[in-house]
C-alpha cells in the first residue's frame, strides 16, 4: 500500500515540479526495489523472516516520512522513493515465503495445495489496490494531500508492527558458518543452497512457463492503472478516477485467482496460456479504449487486464514455490518478483507516445 499510494499523490507535485522531474520520481523506486529483492531474500534465510519484515516496515515508514518532510524538494523526494523501493524489495520475498510457511502449518482442510501462493498474491494485490484508491480520495477531496496521505501510511505501519512481531515463525533461519559442526560446514551449506536455487531458475518449467510470462504480471496491471488513466480523459476527477481504475484492475486480479487454481488442476500450462490470452485481449481492448475515450470500456479493459495480472501472478508464485525447497524458496520467489517488475517499464512508452507522463506505476 505504501509503495503504490504514490501513483495518485504524484498529482499534487505537478504544480511545483517540472514534467521531467515528475516523470523521474518513479525510477528510484525500481532502482531500490530489485537489488533489495535479490539481496534480502538471502539475508532472511540467515536472520529469519520476522526480523527482515520488521526492518522493511520501519524503512517503509521512514521513506514516507522523508517525502512528508521534503518540502517538495525533488532530491529529497527521490531519496524517499529509494527507501520505499528498498523496503518493498526487502518484504516481498521473505513475506511470501513466510505466508507459505504459515499456510503449510495450518489445518489441511483450510489450506490445501497452493494456499500460500494464493494468500500472498491476494495480500500483495490488495495492498496495491488500496494504495492508489485511498490516496486518490485524499488527493481529490482532503486538505494538504501530500501530508495526509503519508501520515495515513505511517499510522498503518505503526498498527502493523506489533502484529508482525507476534506472528508465528516456526521455520528457523538457516544456520551460518558458526552454527554447524565445523567451520566449513556452513559455507558448504551456503554453496549448496545457492546451487539449488540456480537449478530451479534454470529448470525447464521455470524457463518455459515463468520466464516469458512473469514480466506481463505487472506489464498488464500497469498498462491499465498507469497508462490508461493518462490516455483517457477523466476530467476534474483524475486523482480519484485513477484510483478507481487501479482498484478495479487489482480487484479483478484477486477475484480471478480461484479460477486460476481450477486451471492449474487441468494442466500446469493452462493458467499461463489463459493469462497470456487475457493479456492480448486486454491490450487490444486498451487500444480501442484510447481511440474511443469510453469510460465504460475503460472499466471493462481494467477487468480484463486485471484478470491477466491475477492469473499470471498466482500461477507463477505457485509454480515457483513448488519447484523450490525450504532453503531456496526466498531466493526463487525474489527472482520471480524481479522478473515481474520488468513489466513496470511497459507503460512508459505509452505515456511517451501520448506526450503526457502525469501518472506512474508504483
Amino acid at each position: 500500500m505504501g509503495a503504490n499510494m504514490f501513483a495518485s499523490v504524484l498529482q499534487v507535485y505537478r504544480g511545483s515540479l517540472s514534467g521531467f522531474q515528475v516523470n523521474a520520481l518513479f525510477g528510484p523506486y525500481a532502482v531500490g526495489l530489485i537489488p533489495a529483492l535479490l539481496v534480502m531474500a538471502k539475508v532472511s534465510d540467515r536472520l529469519g523472516w520476522r526480523r527482515v519484515l520488521l526492518a522493511a516496515l520501519l524503512l517503509s515508514a521512514l521513506g514516507s516520512a522523508v517525502i512528508l518532510f521534503s518540502g517538495e524538494a525533488f532530491g529529497t523526494i527521490l531519496a524517499g522513493r529509494i527507501l520505499v523501493g528498498v523496503s518493498a524489495g526487502s518484504a516481498f520475498g521473505p513475506g511470501t515465503a513466510w505466508i507459505k510457511e504459515l499456510s503449510d502449518t495450518g489445518k489441511p482442510a483450510r489450506t490445501g495445495s497452493g494456499a500460500g501462493a494464493r494468500r500472498s498474491a491476494v495480500a500483495l494485490t490488495a495492498g496495491f489496490a488500496v494504495g492508489p484508491l485511498l490516496s486518490g480520495v485524499v488527493v481529490q477531496w482532503l486538505p494538504s494531500p501530500q501530508t495526509t496521505a503519508y501520515l495515513v501510511h505511517i499510522a498503518l505501519v505503526a498498527l502493523t508492527l506489533p502484529v508482525v512481531w507476534r506472528a508465528s515463525e516456526s521455520a528457523p533461519p538457516a544456520a551460518g558458518p558458526a552454527a554447524g559442526p565445523a567451520a566449513g560446514a556452513g559455507a558448504d551449506d551456503g554453496l549448496r543452497r545457492g546451487a539449488g536455487a540456480m537449478s530451479v531458475l534454470t529448470s525447464r518449467l521455470f524457463v518455459t512457463a515463468v520466464l516469458p510470462t512473469a514480466p506481463w504480471v505487472f506489464g498488464a496491471a500497469t498498462v491499465s492503472l498507469a497508462a490508461l488513466p493518462v490516455l483517457v480523459p477523466l476530467g476534474g476527477y483524475a486523482a480519484v478516477g485513477g484510483g478507481v481504475v487501479a482498484a478495479v484492475t487489482l480487484g479483478s486480479g484477486i477475484a480471478v485467482q480461484p479460477f486460476a487454481r481450477r486451471l492449474a488442476r487441468r494442466s500446469p500450462a493452462a493458467p499461463f496460456r489463459t493469462g497470456m490470452a487475457s493479456v492480448t485481449a486486454g491490450l487490444l481492448a486498451a487500444a480501442l479504449t484510447v481511440t474511443t475515450g469510453s469510460l465504460l470500456l475503460l472499466l471493462a479493459t481494467a477487468v480484463v487486464l486485471g484478470a491477466a495480472y491475477g492469473i499470471l501472478l498466482v500461477s507463477g508464485l505457485q509454480l515457483a514455490e513448488s519447484l523450490a525447497g525450504p532453503q531456496t524458496i526466498s531466493t526463487v520467489i525474489a527472482a520471480f518478483y524481479s522478473l515481474t517488475y520488468i513489466g513496470f517499464a511497459f507503460p512508459h512508452s505509452s505515456r511517451s507516445w501520448a506526450n503526457s507522463g502525469t501518472r506512474h506505476p508504483s
